[in-house]
């Protein structure tokens, strides 16, 4: 089964995010930027739902820090900004694609699949 870390500091998004993934997917969790690029290193895993605003390391900075020794890995933002400007940074930080909170869980699958298939 695939996996799938989720990097969301906020405990209710994260509980959502797991009910979304629960039958498709493994999935493990960092509460920040700094302990998703610690978990991509030591981890087996297969793509990256990344908050952007976290504390200790935002989601840009980590997703620039992931690609850096992981290209092929890819990674989702995922945010409440929903702006065109959101969208370019996060793609210029190294992000493959974009979502925004809150999350539909069709959308979020579909997006998922695209990546790493079921």
């Amino acid at each position: 089964m695939k996996k799938i870390l989720v990097t969301e500091d906020n405990d209710s998004n994260y509980i959502l995010m797991t009910y979304i993934l629960r039958r498709d997917y493994e999935y493990c969790r960092a509460k920040n930027g700094q302990e998703a690029i610690e978990m991509a290193d030591q981890e087996d895993i297969d793509l990256v739902l990344m908050d952007i605003k976290m504390p200790l390391m935002n989601g840009m900075e980590a997703t620039a820090k992931i690609k850096e020794k992981h290209p092929e890995l890819p990674v989702i933002a995922l945010t409440a900004n929903a702006f065109d400007s959101d969208r370019q940074a996060a793609l210029e930080a190294g992000c493959d694609d974009f979502l925004s909170k809150p999350v539909s869980s069709e959308k979020c699958l579909q997006m998922i699949e695209k990546y790493i298939g079921k």
